[in-house]
């Protein structure tokens, strides 16, 4: 009976106890939820945030590079419409503004190109001076540049200053062989060093350029090739090779001038013949064949007529009567 109320007794303890011992733990509970909930919150938002900084790491490590990025692009591209303004302008004839819109270009961001183009520019324009200093400053820049070469070279031309132009013509082939460039061609390059050569009465090396240059696939054959290695040919006693230049030359224009664009350019083309029939002539009679003399210089004579060059037309006529 007694260990019946003492355990009835306990029970009833238990049962008063109880609801202070839930109220403690669901209030832990309730506290301990709260704490996770915030610290969750912290570390999703440091993981974005560690997203967010990867993703501009670079940006942020290098400001300075970023923005000096973005400043460039911008200043390539205000380059880029100045030197499409200058290259219209140029094919308008347009060269003061030309000129302008190359300096505003090379002042933010000179090239090799860049310098060549207003050499060109300024040879066009006849200021020489500023022509030489710029294929000067395009080859400082970059000695593989064979156009700003072969520019300063036809400058050097115009300034009779043969040697120079020689020498950058010499420049201009051993660029072009290593560093091709899409605006020239060796056939024209070979061309203008045989023309050198000739002007500088070297008739072999003006022979072998001017052989190298018609052995060229790339690039168009120009008639003036064959007449000036005709002349080299004929300055060296080799009169019969020099007849057959001269006969090329004018085979060259027969081919050539139903597609000359213009009717003064066809004239031009069929003085070009007349003249080198009648040089043929004169190298014939050399060698004593009067009836080629004859038969070049009677198609002489009707180029003459054709042209009604009645002066040119008259001289010829005395001397093919002068032949009888």
């Amino acid at each position: 009976m007694k260990k019946a109320k003492t355990t009835q007794k306990l029970r009833k303890i238990a049962a008063v106890r109880k609801p202070e011992i839930k109220e403690t733990c669901c209030g832990a509970a309730s506290v301990w939820s709260w704490s996770i909930y915030f610290y969750w919150f912290i570390i999703l938002f440091f993981i974005a945030a560690t997203f967010y900084l990867l993703g501009r790491s670079h940006e942020f490590l290098h400001p300075r590079q970023h923005r000096a990025y973005a400043v460039q692009e911008e200043v390539l591209k205000q380059r880029n419409d100045y030197v499409d303004s200058a290259k219209q302008k140029l094919a308008e004839g347009n060269f003061e503004d030309a000129i302008r819109d190359l300096d505003v270009a090379i002042d933010a961001g000179a090239s090799s190109d860049l310098y060549t183009l207003r050499g060109e520019v300024y040879m066009q324009m006849g200021n020489y001076q500023n022509a030489l200093i710029d294929f000067s400053s395009a080859i400082e820049s970059d000695g593989m540049n064979a156009v700003a070469f072969y520019d300063r070279s036809l400058l050097n031309t115009r300034l009779e200053d043969y040697d120079a132009a020689f020498n950058d013509i010499n420049n201009a082939l051993a660029a072009q062989s290593m560093k091709p460039s899409d605006i020239l061609n060796m056939r024209d390059l070979y061309a203008k060093r045989g023309q050198l050569n000739l002007w500088l009465k070297n008739w072999q090396g003006a022979i072998a350029d001017y052989t190298n240059s018609l052995a060229r696939a790339e690039g168009s054959i120009s008639a003036d090739v064959y007449a000036e290695r005709a002349e080299a040919y004929t300055a060296e006693g080799e009169y019969e090779k020099a007849i057959s230049d001269y006969t090329s030359a004018v085979r060259v224009i027969s081919e050539q001038i139903q597609g000359a664009p213009t009717q003064e350019e066809r004239e031009v083309k069929s003085n070009d013949a007349m003249s080198y029939f009648e040089k043929s002539a004169a190298l014939n009679l050399k060698l004593g064949n009067i009836d080629a003399a004859r038969s070049d210089l009677e198609s002489a004579f009707a180029i003459a007529v054709a042209l009604s060059d009645e002066e040119t037309a008259s001289r010829i006529q005395n001397l093919i009567n002068g032949l009888d």
